[in-house]
């Protein structure tokens, strides 16, 4: 296809902020027509463009960790697919028409961890019939079945645990949704394998997926209306462009890196709290603005679930490519291309095709992210955590019997890392997780807990000439006795300073537990026996908590940076921050007074 050979400067900045809207579009049309907590209020989703060869044309500012798994950093010719995308376009090559949507969440088919389900919608040339873009929303659905409610299982060492996984299913066929085929998928299939269970709210999840379809064909019905405006060739013409200037971007980034570090090689390692190594060596060349990011070292596959798919390690190398560059583009394919990513086999990073990974996706991915900007010398670690917090009911008793029940899940924020000249921000979703955290009406109103504290960890974060950020407290008590699960990290291990600065407090997490006899704790003639029980739970684990029981959660701060000696005051005074109301319940009353 012909192409002009330089932009219209003004045209760019158009296409550009077109193509963005069309994916925020699609996300607004998916949280108003979704009815889950998670997706509704938390906003954990992410909405996509994608050209016809399945390169991503632009992608809405929602959540990090999906951006590299629906798309491809170049690596080896015989490297396994990464795309969730491409991975569909190779599995049903001519076999897509008009009214089709494919629905996939396969880590080995570029998922991320299996509540994230990918809804992909071919958008056709209304007059030549030919596909000319795909419009894709990933959403993550608070329980798919498995062992636990909420399909995040802190004990899981297998995928059929963690819920249902799905390579590719056409949800949607000529415009015919197939009920009876997602409930094979997601009730079925997953309560096959011993002690797991299938979707224990099958409603809510059918609901929100439809909520997604709804969404990508909001998508097509804008890129359609664009393809009319302005001509099919002008659009696809910009669509390349605006890839190009990405591409520059990033290697001009990557020369500057170059000469600021005064070599071409760049290195850094850290660690999980279990001891398993990250480590990234990555040299430059800066001639051609290009460079190669290698994870030579890094640990074996563990048997728990903080394994990372592919696609999660290009989402975290993304991330931090586009949030160190200076300048306002959307992310899209041409971010990619200057970028080469070697994993070892068989290692945590890479691992087989049953090892457990739901922790990977949103624990191990933060941790990847820790070690490029550390090799970058970018900034201090963050929390290096999203505290993701499960609790619900159902799934099979102990005779085996599927019980109705739902799932909860929710992250945490934490502390962001201090840098050259500025501030880490206290009690922020850091990094690979830019979710909302519930609101509390929301959350006492729907489910059987109450919220008795929410604020910042005070002197959480470490110490520096620039100040890492405080964690957040968070304390929770059930109303009812409850599956709790906790899956988290930098328990044992602090978030790091940089240039002098000092590590942050590490997180910890306690049950107050009510003693009673059926635990056999309440001892009969004991002076303690009516006193409460406060007991470490670690970093990863799930408990039955009964009535009355409380979880206290304290989230990691983030690291300082530069000596604490020549500390920079955040504020002349004490910071005293301007109360605003905020969440859906706030959006709703300005979307009232709008009117």
């Amino acid at each position: 296809m012909a192409r002009k050979s330089a932009p219209d400067p003004i045209l760019l900045t158009l296409f550009a902020n077109r193509f963005m809207s069309v994916a925020e579009a699609m996300g607004r049309s998916l949280q108003q027509t979704s009815i889950s907590t998670n997706i509704k209020e938390r906003l954990d989703f992410s909405c996509a463009l994608f050209a016809p060869d399945g390169d991503l044309v632009a992608n809405a500012p929602f959540i990090p960790i999906h951006l590299g798994s629906m798309t491809l950093i170049s690596a080896a010719a015989d490297a396994p697919v990464v795309s969730a995308v491409k991975y569909q376009m190779r599995l049903h090559k001519n076999d897509l028409k008009e009214g089709d949507v494919l629905m996939t969440n396969s880590p080995h088919a570029g998922g991320s961890h299996l509540p994230d389900i990918t809804l992909i919608t071919p958008v056709f040339d209304t007059e030549t019939r030919e596909i000319i873009f795909f419009t894709a929303s990933r959403g993550h659905h608070a329980d798919i079945g498995g062992i636990l409610p909420g399909s995040m299982p802190p004990t899981s060492v297998n995928i059929f645990e963690e819920g249902a996984e799905i390579i590719s299913f056409k949800i949607v066929n000529a415009g015919m949704f197939d009920q009876e085929g997602l409930h094979e998928y997601m009730i079925e299939r997953p309560a096959r394998y011993p002690g797991s269970s299938g979707c224990r709210n099958i409603k809510e999840v059918e609901s929100d997926l439809k909520a997604q379809i709804a969404a990508n064909h909001k998508g097509v019905q804008l890129l359609q209306a664009m393809v009319k405006e302005y001509g099919l060739q002008t659009v696809q013409d910009y669509m390349y462009h605006i890839r190009m200037n990405a591409e520059s971007s990033v290697r001009n980034l990557l020369r500057e890196v170059a000469k600021r570090a005064g070599s071409n090689v760049l290195g850094a390692v850290d660690y999980l709290d279990d001891g398993t190594p990250i480590q990234l060596k990555v040299e430059i060349d800066e001639k051609e603005g290009a460079a190669v990011l290698d994870f030579e070292g890094t640990g074996y596959e563990v048997r728990g679930n903080l394994n990372s798919p592919i696609s999660v390690v290009h989402s975290a190398v993304i991330y931090c490519m586009r949030a160190m560059l200076d300048v306002d583009i959307p992310l899209n394919a041409g971010c990619l291309v200057p970028l080469t990513v070697r994993i070892p086999e068989r290692s945590l990073l890479s691992p087989s095709r049953t090892a457990a990974v739901c922790g990977g996706n949103v624990l191990t991915s933060q941790r990847i992210v820790d070690v490029v900007l550390k090799a970058f010398h970018a900034c201090a670690a963050s929390q290096g955590c999203t505290n993701n917090l499960t609790f619900g009911t159902g799934g099979k008793d102990k005779d085996g019997v599927a019980v109705a029940g739902w799932g909860y899940y929710e992250t945490i924020a934490g502390g962001s890392g201090a840098g050259p000249g500025w501030h880490g921000t206290s009690g922020v979703h850091t990094h690979i997780t830019n979710t909302r955290i519930g609101d509390v009406e929301i959350l006492e109103r729907r489910y059987p807990v109450l919220l008795h504290r929410f604020g910042l960890r005070p002197d959480s974060g470490g110490k520096g000439k620039w100040h890492g950020g405080d964690g957040v407290i968070r304390e929770f008590e059930f109303t009812h006795g409850l599956q709790v699960s906790i899956l988290s990290e930098r328990r044992t291990r602090a978030p790091y300073g940089m240039e002098g600065g000092e590590p942050a407090m590490m997180g910890r997490n306690t049950w107050i537990k009510g003693r009673r006899r059926e635990d056999g704790d309440l001892i009969e003639d004991c002076p303690e026996s009516g006193e409460q029980r406060f007991i470490n739970i670690g970093g990863k684990a799930t408990v039955f908590m009964g009535k009355g029981d409380r979880l206290l959660i304290e989230t990691p701060g983030g690291g300082g940076w530069g000596l604490p000696a020549d500390s920079t005051a955040r504020e002349t005074q004490p910071h005293k921050p301007t109360w605003e109301a905020r969440g859906s319940i706030a959006e709703r009353a300005g979307a009232q007074a709008s009117f």
